[in-house]
């Protein structure tokens, strides 16, 4: 298979890059699952932009940076921010549902999220991830220049040095090999451009947000090639996901808190069941920023080795609760929990990946031939704490910079590239190792670096890291590929990468809590990693 350029992902990111590339190059975009299965289909939120007079670039950016805490590239922040109006306006050419209000400037209403000084919110009512989805995928799957790979999983990129490791001078992204999930077969796809918009890597925590696909594909691929890794030590937690084990991954808003929601300790904790505990932490209980609320929970769980603590809001009328939170109410009781009546189990869960390849404000990596867009990507945008509804703004600007830049290129030279060569494995004989090692590496990354680390933590997670990784790289020289093997590879790469970037910073910042240097650096400077090529 030979395209313009492939385009690993399927989220808004990889969308937004296919569609304004399809007038003049031949594009496929390949994903794991259905096109509407990754994190931007989930989104809640909206998309941040100023979109009103009474609001400005300037405060749009320092609502950014002081999220950020010192983190954050002043140039990429600026660019990405002054761009915020154009990509809204494409996402309305489009088609996409905003939620209307004819009062306001541009047609349509504006909310405001934590962190922001302004109403610059722009959403579908309280689903508009689903929203732009649904548009720009059937927009994608019309038009005649864009071919889709659904249910194909990305196994590496290739570059000349692969093709032949003589090669002198900086290596070239050529194209990707990728996995017939449903057939087994693995296709050979060679492509001029080659676009990493895989999304995050909540699934290397045992407690995410994520949907199953977020395993860091685009980050692992990228570093095993060769590519600089920034900030992978900042991962955004959300203090309340319900515990149970078939709700996978469903969020307790933190609205249930500013309504009076209460966290206590469970039944587990013995004579001190039923008791609040944020008071203790934070004097302004449940109402702290969620970072605060996320390490006091991971405190008390860690201390008295619970699995989850409870948010009772059953002390509130039953009428209340019905009409203010009626889909948390259904879910709930779903799973036998009547929230009018009985305290919801909660954890933390891994929410956003800060960090990620690092590229420019063309999506340039390292490796000519290679981009990176989206949650995928470090732009230097999110510093070390996203604030609330960039994450699909940065999407959509940076899709369009770098389906611009990649329009002015020239194609490659044409190259044959070898089939993939599976003469030398056999089926595995035993896929539980699969399972035990994805099970083993997510609940030591959820115990020794979540929410709250230390070097100890963090050096015992390295030494399993290291035979794991042993493991996984005999298991897959062996054995044929799978996608479970295949995700499990990415997740231990993507995991060395957080440990190693955690261990480098000798500070508590943002997102990055360490018990062992608690204070903040005069001096933030980014965590850059540079992987042996």
């Amino acid at each position: 298979m030979k395209f313009d350029v492939a385009i690993i992902g399927s989220g808004l990111a990889g969308l937004s890059v296919a569609l304004h590339l399809a007038e003049k190059k031949n594009v496929v975009v390949i994903s794991k699952g259905e096109l509407l299965d990754g994190a931007s289909n989930w989104a809640q939120g909206g998309i941040a932009a100023v979109l009103d007079s009474g609001d400005s670039h300037e405060q749009h950016i320092d609502d950014t940076l002081i999220a950020g805490a010192g983190l954050c590239d002043e140039g990429s922040t600026r660019f990405i921010v002054e761009h915020g109006r154009e990509a809204i306006e494409w996402l309305i050419e489009q088609g996409v549902p905003f939620t209307r209000d004819d009062s306001a400037e541009l047609g349509y209403h504006l909310t405001r999220e934590g962190g922001h000084s302004q109403r610059r919110i722009i959403h579908a009512a309280d689903a508009t991830g689903h929203a732009v989805q649904v548009t720009l995928e059937q927009r994608v799957r019309a038009h005649p220049n864009i071919t889709l790979l659904e249910h194909h999983c990305a196994i590496d990129v290739i570059t000349t040095k692969k093709l032949d490791p003589s090669t002198k001078g900086t290596p070239r992204c050529v194209g990707v090999y990728v996995q017939d999930i449903r057939q087994g077969k693995v296709v050979t796809v060679a492509a001029d451009h080659t676009v990493l918009a895989t999304g995050g890597a909540g699934k290397v925590y045992l407690y995410t947000s994520n949907p199953d696909s977020a395993t860091g594909d685009g980050i692992a691929m990228a570093s095993r090639a060769g590519c600089r890794v920034a900030n992978m030590e900042f991962i955004q937690f959300h203090p309340t996901c319900l515990y149970h084990p078939y709700a996978k991954s469903f969020l307790i808003s933190e609205a249930l808190r500013g309504e009076g929601a209460l966290l206590k300790l469970p039944a587990a904790a013995g004579a001190a069941a039923g008791t609040r505990f944020m008071p203790e932490h934070d004097d302004r209980a449940e109402l702290a920023p969620r970072d605060i609320v996320a390490r006091s929970i991971d405190f008390e769980m860690k201390k008295r080795g619970l699995d989850h603590v409870d948010l009772d809001i059953s002390h509130q009328p039953p009428e209340f609760i019905k009409e203010h939170f009626p889909t948390i109410q259904a879910r709930c009781l779903e799973f036998g929990i009547d929230i009018t009546k009985q305290p919801i189990p909660v954890v933390p869960a891994a929410h956003y990946t800060c960090g990620g390849v690092v590229t420019d404000m063309s999506g340039r990596t390292d490796l000519p031939g290679l981009y990176a867009v989206g949650e995928t990507a470090y732009t230097g945008l999110h510093g070390a704490n996203r604030l609330a509804s960039n994450s699909l703004l940065e999407c959509l600007v940076l899709g369009r910079a770098t389906a611009q830049y990649i329009e002015q290129q020239a194609a490659a030279p044409e190259l044959a590239l070898p089939v993939w060569d599976e003469s030398r494995v056999t089926n595995a004989d035993e896929e539980v190792v699969i399972s035990h090692n994805w099970d083993e590496l997510r609940r030591f990354m959820w115990n020794y670096v979540s929410i709250v680390r230390t070097n100890k933590r963090l050096e015992r997670a390295q030494h399993r890291i290291r035979l794991l990784r042993e493991e996984i790289d005999e298991y897959y020289a062996n054995f044929r590929i799978t996608r479970d093997l295949l995700e499990l590879r990415n997740l231990v790469e993507v995991a060395s990468l957080i440990v190693n970037s955690a261990l480098a910073r000798k500070e508590s910042r943002g997102l990055h809590y360490s018990l062992d240097y608690p204070d903040t650096l005069a001096k933030a400077l980014p965590t850059v990693l540079s992987p042996q090529k």
